[in-house]
């Protein structure tokens, strides 16, 4: 069999392990895990997901890449179950694999292409471990970031979307130190014809004025900012070591909205961060109505050993599972208010492989039957069905 690789984790890991496969495509018997570690609860997946490949693939050479690979190693290496690691920040190198360089490693062709542009973080977040398995930050150079759009858009991707653990931190090790608008401008001036740019985490506060120019105006970069915005409550952003407080998360958004006022807003919020009480779940569950939070990520908190909050007073799981019952709720009912506004309104619509696709908003909607990959359609929604436009 062809070599395989299991993605756990976020969208770089995503993003990576579309590289993996092209690189390691000719290597028979081979199941590469890309773990994750940013919580106790993604290492413990990390491990379902050892057991349950090596029981499906008993006779495959199993390895180990991935943050948690670098966090857990001496953890994961002593699995039977596991036959070698690699290093996270060697994984996409082919001497780590002891394999030729591949003489031209195409990805599979996708709608959206995930193009990592940056990695590894220079925070300190006190709930985070992942500058231990991912490293300094450090950025593709322009040249080197057109080169992955131009290889995207010449395998028929319609939409380039930007990633990395830290994106807007994206520059700051190259000389100058560039904002990410440079990045999201130059790709913009060489690709004329590409038609969507879209961005996925941003940190709020690192959000450069050519950034926040071309997120407020350019009809090509999508209307859509996620924020890593965390919590709503400025005592807990404080203990997690956050560079934002509540009312810059809240001046962000008024001053996108007041010019470009069909933008959308998702966000990262944790709940149950140790030592929230009532009052900190309160202002956390009031920010996601403030801020019209419509694309939600909910993450009850999980303690990560090794991390500072780790050792901070918990809150009891029973609560934790409470509050984040209650978050989801009213992202829930606001993107349901929100969806009810988009009815009777055109969307240009980018049609993916499962019959549906994403409106420049990220509202996903429900696509005729037949419609061609790859293609971007006009679609007026007309109704909701199970939380998608129709």
């Amino acid at each position: 069999m062809p070599a395989e690789v299991i993605s756990l984790g976020c969208r770089l890991n995503l993003s990576e392990s579309e590289d993996l496969r092209a690189m390691l495509a000719g290597e028979p018997d081979l199941v590469v895990i890309n773990s994750c570690a940013v919580t106790g609860e993604a290492v413990r997946q990390t491990r379902q997901a050892i057991r349950r490949t090596r029981r499906a693939r008993p006779d495959a050479r199993l390895i180990v890449t991935g943050c948690a690979a670098e966090v857990e190693r001496q953890a994961l290496a002593a699995m039977p179950e596991v036959d070698g690691l690699v290093a996270n920040v060697t994984k996409l190198d082919p001497r780590a694999w002891n394999i030729a360089p591949p003489q031209a490693a195409v990805r599979p062709k996708h709608t959206r292409a995930f193009i990592a542009v940056q990695n590894g973080c220079d925070h300190a977040c006190t709930f985070c471990i992942i500058p231990q398995g991912r490293g300094a930050s450090r950025s593709l150079s322009v040249l080197e970031a057109l080169r992955e759009v131009d290889r995207h858009m010449a395998g028929g991707a319609g939409e380039v979307v930007l990633t990395g653990v830290d994106l807007t931190s994206w520059g700051h090790d190259l000389p100058g130190q560039p904002g990410l608008g440079v990045l999201v401008a130059g790709i913009l001036a060489e690709f004329p014809d590409l038609p969507r740019l879209r961005l996925s985490s941003l940190d709020g506060i690192e959000i450069d004025q050519q950034l926040f120019a071309l997120l407020a105006s350019e009809p090509r970069v999508m209307p859509h900012v996620h924020l890593s915005l965390q919590h709503g409550d400025d005592l807990i952003l404080k203990r997690m070591k956050r560079r934002h407080l509540r009312k810059d998360a809240v001046r962000l958004v008024k001053a996108l909205r007041q010019q470009r006022p069909e933008i959308a807003i998702g966000a990262d919020l944790i709940a149950g961060f140790p030592t929230e009480d009532d009052r900190a779940h309160a202002a956390n569950l009031s920010i996601i109505a403030e801020l019209g939070i419509v694309h939600g990520h909910v993450f009850p908190y999980s303690a990560r050993a090794g991390t500072p909050a780790a050792r901070m007073p918990p809150v009891p799981p029973a609560i934790i599972k409470s509050r984040a019952a209650a978050l989801r709720a009213a992202v829930a009912s606001e993107r349901a208010a929100w969806l009810q506004t988009l009815l009777g309104k055109p969307q240009e619509v980018l049609a993916e492989r499962d019959g549906t696709g994403h409106a420049p908003n990220f509202a996903r909607v429900q696509l005729a039957a037949g419609t061609q990959a790859g293609t971007i359609v006009t679609v007026t929604p007309t109704r909701i069905v199970e939380g998608l436009l129709a």
